[in-house]
């Protein structure tokens, strides 16, 4: 059992029933009233993420999470097929499940199998992938303002807003967690 003491950023727990993973918390209190935690939460099951608060001293069931490398394969339908880099079993996950991350999936891109209690959850996806822009329109020489940008799609069929002076061909970085441009990409 842990407590809201134990509380960090990260940690799995047991609530009603359900398994829900700290994103992040704060500890308040006002001058004559208990302490309260207020933390934001992600459910492992649905992927929904809520704010909740709890009051201190509240005790908890902790959740063993593992994690394990897979390598993407291939898409099955609705599911995205993924290799066990231990066991080198084949996994299906519904592609549902990923969210809006599944459009970021590339023939063998390394993931992070989340295993709650045993069970695969969730996969986890590296801060940044690196993608190829396969069509935007040309940047005019002299183009230089960097604030300016414009729509490039991507390898995967993702579309992205970058600088002017990315062109076809070229190789960026996008960040997982929001979709955006992060930088070009030099190898």
């Amino acid at each position: 059992m842990i407590s809201t003491s134990d509380f960090h950023n990260g940690l799995v727990f047991e609530d009603e029933g359900q398994i829900w993973e700290i994103l992040a918390y704060q500890h308040h209190r006002k001058s004559q009233s208990a302490a309260v935690y207020r933390t934001t939460l992600r459910s492992l099951a649905s992927g929904a993420v809520c704010e909740r608060s709890y009051s201190s001293g509240a005790k908890f069931r902790e959740v063993p999470v593992t994690k394990r490398e897979k390598q993407y394969s291939y898409d099955e339908g609705d599911n995205a097929v993924f290799i066990d880099l231990e066991t080198y079993d084949q996994v299906s996950f519904p592609k549902s499940r990923l969210g809006l991350q599944a459009r970021f999936l590339r023939e063998n891109m390394e993931v992070l199998g989340v295993y709650v209690d045993g069970k695969l959850t969730n996969m986890e996806f590296p801060a940044n992938v690196v993608l190829t822009v396969t069509s935007t329109v040309p940047g005019i020489k002299g183009d230089s303002v960097s604030n300016m940008m414009k729509p490039a799609t991507l390898d995967t069929g993702l579309e992205v807003n970058v600088p002017l002076f990315i062109k076809e061909g070229d190789k960026i970085r996008v960040d997982t967690r929001t979709g955006q441009y992060v930088e070009r990409f030099k190898e």
